[in-house]
């Protein structure tokens, strides 16, 4: 309603009805009020229990960003994953395209074939060698 327009003011029941002094209500004062070492110790205890489910809230919430960003690495990390291995595919087939005119489509592939075999043979002894070593650092010294 504005203010120019006070011929149905006393009508509304309104926000109008409001008195012009506000006055905050009257609260008794005491300064010999004392508090004891209990209330001191019960209100420490509720605020530490505040505290506890303050923290456990942030780490919940802290929990749940590291959990979603985990789960965005592992996406993009099968994606990145899943192309270089089509980029290898590729090399590969480009290999024995590349051989075949000069030893033959049979003799490219069966080249091309055993330097994949030889590297994966080398790959998997380093792995094992690896594996090893992590079994080794879980062992138990038996010199003792």
């Amino acid at each position: 309603m504005r203010e120019d327009e006070n011929e149905r003011a006393d009508d509304h029941s309104g926000p109008l009805d409001l008195p012009d002094e506000h006055e905050p209500p009257e609260t008794e004062e005491d300064d010999d009020q004392q508090f004891s070492l209990t209330d001191d110790v019960l209100a420490l205890l509720e605020d530490g229990k505040t505290y506890a489910e303050a923290e456990l809230r942030y780490q919940k919430s802290r929990a749940g960003f590291i959990a979603n960003r985990v789960k965005g690495a592992v996406a993009f990390g099968l994606g990145a994953f899943g192309v270089l291995h089509l980029a290898l595919i590729a090399a590969t087939v480009g290999l024995v395209i590349a051989l075949a005119p000069l030893i033959g489509p049979w003799g490219a592939t069966a080249i091309v074939t055993l330097a994949l075999i030889v590297a994966g043979a080398i790959l998997l002894r380093l792995l094992k060698g690896r594996i090893d070593d992590i079994r080794d650092a879980f062992e138990e010294d038996e010199t003792e």
